[in-house]
């Protein structure tokens, strides 16, 4: 047998660290020490560690035990797997069923002695000679039987963020077609613990337009973001989006079936904050870079400092099933329940202080914010319909 000569060097060094500590003298705790130092740097297991040094005991050295594995007669030769690649080419690769049919028919119809052997397989080993070098070498268009199980992206569940903020819902709202033309679409973001929303706005819903967006808008973000939960768009559920996230470390999970509440409290907030702000009027898609000034401009400050948002309480009835209300005291803005988490500075990114988050959010009072929010789209509404 041929070994790699790393591990041919760490049974070295471990015989030689053994002579070198004279491990055979070694007192009971003393040697439970050396093993575990043994164990850190080697990364081999309890189990090995124990027969190598049994073996050092033994015969004062650690050395591979080479063997030769048993090896069983081969009962389809490479002869057998040709016939096989050929009688799966002829027929556009069928499943394994049928193959053995074909070739039990090629014996019993048509006397092809040479069919024979190859005919006794099973259906399942058929799959197994499939994966062999020899079959692959003989079938010019080989490929695996689709079973329905495709490359799957994301996963399905519920998020439990068990308290901590950067768990993200996302959603989209469209802004309506008229007369052929795309209305913009609405990329709605919220996080479920702190309900901090951020909203951005795109033409089309394509990789040009959509990933620049949501790695802006992931950015706005103070705190680090761990998840991102979708529906089963297939605006999110594909590659490109997969990549960015992987390279933003953000995990991307999607709803379940039959649980339509998976998604709601963003959808929530398309219709109580992007419907009662925007409207359901038609806007065309070319507004996007405007609608993402008043967004980014002023709106995000609006919602996250100076919107007071239901947080629920659950409480449990005298049948033991949780319910949630929704009590006046739970009434909080995102930024206030942001800071009344516990260590709340530990999920904060790098360069953001609690400091930095109050000197905007007492920039502006409330009203005065909201004041401003609603001229700001006054003038976005004035520009859209001035188009």
């Amino acid at each position: 047998m041929v070994y790699f000569s790393v591990e041919i060097y760490t049974y070295s060094w471990i015989e030689e660290t053994l002579r070198r500590f004279t491990y055979v003298i070694l007192s009971k705790k003393e040697k439970g020490l050396t093993r575990r130092y043994l164990m850190k740097i080697t990364g081999y297991s309890r189990a090995q560690l124990t027969r190598q040094i049994a073996q050092y005991c033994k015969t004062g050295q650690v050395r591979i035990k080479e063997y030769d594995r048993h090896k069983f007669q081969k009962k389809y030769t490479n002869q057998d797997i040709k016939l096989l690649a050929k009688t799966a080419q002829l027929h556009d690769s069928p499943n394994g069923a049928a193959l053995k049919k074909t070739l039990e028919r090629m014996v019993r119809e048509y006397g092809k002695a040479e069919y024979l052997n190859i005919s006794h397989i099973s259906v399942s080993h058929i799959y197994n000679l499939k994966k062999k070098v020899s079959y692959l070498r003989s079938s010019t268009s080989y490929q695996k039987t689709n079973q329905g199980k495709g490359k799957t992206i994301g996963v399905r569940c519920k998020p439990q963020p068990e308290g901590k903020p950067g768990y993200l819902r996302v959603d989209t709202a469209h802004q309506g077609d008229r007369e052929k033309q795309k209305g913009v679409y609405h990329i709605n973001m919220v996080d479920e613990i702190t309900q901090w929303e951020v909203i951005g706005a795109t033409e089309k819903i394509s990789e040009e337009y959509l990933l620049p967006l949501l790695e802006k808008m992931i950015a706005t973000y103070p705190f680090r973001i761990i998840n991102f939960h979708t529906d089963n768009g297939s605006e999110y559920i594909n590659q490109k989006v997969v990549e960015m996230l992987n390279k933003l470390l953000i995990k991307l999970t999607k709803s379940r079936p039959r649980h339509t509440n998976d998604n709601a409290l963003v959808e929530t907030k398309n219709g109580w904050v992007l419907r009662k702000w925007l409207g359901y009027s038609h806007i065309r898609g070319e507004h996007a870079h405007q609608i993402n000034k008043f967004y980014f401009g002023c709106f995000q400050d609006y919602l996250n400092f100076h919107r007071p948002c239901a947080f629920p309480s659950e409480i449990i009835d005298s049948k033991g099933k949780i319910k949630k209300k929704y009590r006046y005291q739970d009434y909080q803005t995102p930024y206030e329940k942001l800071r009344s988490i516990p260590e709340v500075q530990n999920y904060l990114k790098a360069g953001i202080t609690l400091e930095m988050l109050d000197k905007i959010a007492q920039r502006y009072t409330d009203n005065e914010m909201a004041e401003k929010v609603q001229l700001e789209r006054d003038k976005l509404f004035a520009k859209i319909v001035a188009a």
